[in-house]
């Protein structure tokens, strides 16, 4: 399922996506956490995106582990295997870090929504910011050392 398309690994066709959102995420989460009154125009996007990063991370995640089977499976060793073992790493990370980013963003708008958009007591404004913050920081970072480590083993001489 998440191998091959028409000759293709699928994992080059659905990275893009986890590029895309999980970025996507972490901003609007910043964004929801530090700026109250966007709220209520913003928590439908950020309840999709939610959804979306997460998914597509694991997508990712996935597909990128069938092609690295294909690859072993075909001999691959050395310093390549070394790249893609970090590669593959940063993704896990960028996973999970994304599933949490996706789960505290839904809470925080699930909270924020009965109070039509507006904010929650001082302490909850605070801790749910600095986790957003802290967990928006991580998942953009995670998804940048994916990205650079995969383009390295792509495109890098080793």
């Amino acid at each position: 399922m998440f191998d091959q398309i028409n000759g293709l690994p699928v994992h080059a066709l659905v990275l893009h996506a986890a590029v895309i959102f999980v970025p996507l995420l972490a901003l609007g989460a910043v964004v929801y956490a530090l700026v109250p009154r966007w709220r209520p125009k913003l928590g439908w996007a950020l309840v999709l995106l939610a959804i979306a990063a997460p998914a597509s991370a694991f997508v990712a995640k996935a597909s990128g582990t069938q092609l690295y089977n294909r690859l072993l499976d075909q001999g691959m060793s050395g310093p390549g295997k070394e790249i893609l073992d970090d590669h593959m790493g940063f993704g896990t990370l960028t996973a999970w870090f994304a599933l949490a980013l996706g789960v505290v963003s839904l809470v925080m708008v699930a909270l924020t929504w009965r109070r039509g958009g507006g904010r929650l007591p001082m302490i909850g404004e605070v801790g749910a910011a600095v986790v957003l913050i802290v967990l928006a920081a991580l998942s953009g970072y995670y998804v940048f050392k994916t990205g650079d480590s995969g383009a390295t083993a792509v495109w890098g001489s080793y």
